[in-house]
């Protein structure tokens, strides 16, 4: 028999358990309680993603919708504009006859303006199809030198008459020749180029080649104009950015211009730079691969012959 005071070893035995099942149903509501706010959880997160991707496509048609509207207005605009520009020339050529001094110089006004507002659609509508993904990149092969003679030509009767000199560098332990898409990279070149040309009063504005081995090339337009303030150059290639300048005031520009290069490059593979002190001078960079990925071209590199589009600025 057990003795009086003492616990039954069958009674340790019967105890034990009924510990061990409370607490696994302790813990049974303790996950069913965790399983629950999981699934809640859950579904927030699902709700948000379901949100998040709803505004995505608002997001994306609202640009859309800006892509096709800045598309479709660059396009209407451009015929009244070549209209004003075509009927300013005759004018200026005196084909309905002599006109006064003034009204030369009034008739050269309105060219003037339609050229600068032309200039601005084209920017418009370039950076409309970068944002819409409409741009295709279209690489091949050509030779440096004629990259270099193309935009010289191009430029020569810019700066013929005026204080400030354009000098391109010969290549110097550069490749003959690249593979990229010649066309996007002469029209960020000219950028830089007519940026230069316009905030350089005199001096000189120097375009350069540097291969330092390896897989990319850095084109450099330095110049030696009234230079940009560290403020400016942080949001310089931002889209409507312009530098604050009393040049600015008298030349009116886009704003586009350094902000269409930079995507432009980037689609190239590469990136843009600028390094600027006030009263100093400017140098804006790009930096591409010599040779764009993708499949190989085994043709022979063609000459470089970029369309006559217009020059843009872009600060």
């Amino acid at each position: 028999m057990n003795q009086p005071g003492h616990d039954s070893p069958d009674a340790g035995r019967l105890g034990a358990p009924a510990e061990m099942q409370a607490t696994i149903a302790r813990q049974s509501l303790e996950l069913e309680a965790l399983t629950a706010e999981l699934a809640e959880t859950n579904a927030g997160v699902v709700a948000l993603y379901s949100e998040l991707d709803d505004r995505a496509e608002q997001l994306r048609q609202a640009s859309d919708l800006k892509s096709r509207f800045l598309s479709y207005m660059s396009h209407e605009f451009r015929t009244p504009l070549g209209s004003i520009s075509s009927l300013c020339g005759l004018l200026l050529d005196h084909i309905d006859g002599p006109l006064t001094v003034e009204q030369e110089i009034q008739i050269r006004l309105m060219s003037d303006s339609a050229h600068e507002l032309t200039a601005m659609v084209d920017d418009l509508l370039d950076l409309a199809k970068v944002e819409a993904g409409r741009v295709s990149i279209s690489a091949e092969w050509f030779e440096m030198v004629d990259l270099f003679s193309a935009l010289r030509g191009m430029f020569r009767p810019i700066i013929s008459g005026s204080a400030v000199d354009l000098l391109f560098e010969e290549p110097d332990n550069v490749p003959d020749q690249l593979y990229t898409d010649h066309k996007k990279l002469s029209q960020i070149l000219r950028n830089f180029i007519s940026n230069a040309l316009k905030f350089t009063t005199q001096g000189q504005v120097r375009v350069a080649a540097r291969y330092e081995g390896g897989e990319n090339i850095t084109f450099t337009v330095a110049d030696t104009g009234i230079g940009i303030s560290p403020e400016d150059q942080a949001m310089l290639f931002n889209d409507f950015v312009q530098v604050e300048s009393p040049i600015q005031k008298r030349l009116r520009g886009s704003g586009l211009g350094l902000s269409l290069s930079k995507k432009l490059a980037e689609l190239l593979g590469g990136h843009v730079t600028v390094e600027s002190e006030l009263g100093v001078g400017s140098a804006f960079s790009l930096t591409i691969p010599v040779r764009m990925p993708g499949p190989d071209a085994s043709e022979t590199p063609r000459h470089f012959a970029p369309s006559q589009e217009s020059s843009h600025d872009g600060s």
